[in-house]
């Protein structure tokens, strides 16, 4: 297994668990801006925390179908380096974000069965980065963050001339066994390293990037 292994810890929402990420040597941390999750903060908090991560530490904005309004605010307050994309949009909606932002955009694509792959071919030509995720349910809330994950059997072997990361239900009882399958370079968890919906654990932060990049 890779040892190094690039790790993001999404939807963080306090300074305890920005430190746990930090001291547990992430590369990416999340900021969810979606009211319907757990894991949404405020403009304000989202600020005071991107202000904290230690150089080196890409600082993410998660959307959901976002408009410009939104995305006009969170630029304008947070320091970023990376915007995510995790709704609907369409390709030339990620590429009137990249154009209009001037960030890398990372596109999510969620994944259930072989036809979805082709979505993943489209969006690899315009985003900067793909999130490989598990498709939710059509009656979930969230488009992410649900605690389920897909058969990584899927895409073992698939390559793409953009970087990706694999998200999904990862834990860090699985994510060795992930990372194996796929051969993926770059893990994202959420709901994986939590004692309660939002609330991030230390200790799970720890661990799974303990199992990510274990030999």
């Amino acid at each position: 297994m890779p040892t190094n292994t690039r790790v993001k810890i999404c939807g963080l929402r306090d300074a305890s668990a920005l430190e746990a990420a930090v001291d547990a040597g992430a590369n990416y941390v999340g900021l969810v801006f979606f009211p319907k999750s757990p894991r949404h903060v405020s403009l304000a908090r989202a600020a005071a925390l991107a202000q904290t991560a230690p150089l080196g530490m890409a600082k993410v904005a998660l959307v959901v179908d976002a408009d410009n309004a939104l995305l006009d605010q969170i630029t304008a307050n947070v320091p970023l380096d990376i915007l995510q994309l995790h709704g609907a949009e369409t390709p030339a909606r990620v590429a009137e974000v990249r154009a209009r932002y001037g960030l890398p955009v990372m596109k999510a694509v969620g994944i259930a069965d072989k036809g979805d792959l082709a979505a993943l071919d489209t969006y690899v030509q315009i985003a900067d980065q793909i999130l490989v995720d598990a498709k939710p349910p059509k009656d979930a809330d969230l488009p992410g963050g649900n605690g389920l994950s897909f058969d990584w059997r899927l895409i073992a072997g698939r390559r793409w001339p953009v970087p990706w990361m694999l998200a999904g239900g990862l834990t860090p009882e699985t994510v060795s066994e992930a990372i194996a399958l796929t051969g993926a370079k770059q893990v994202d968890v959420s709901s994986g390293v939590e004692s309660a919906p939002g609330v991030k654990d230390a200790a799970r932060i720890a661990a799974f990037c303990a199992a990510a990049r274990a030999d």
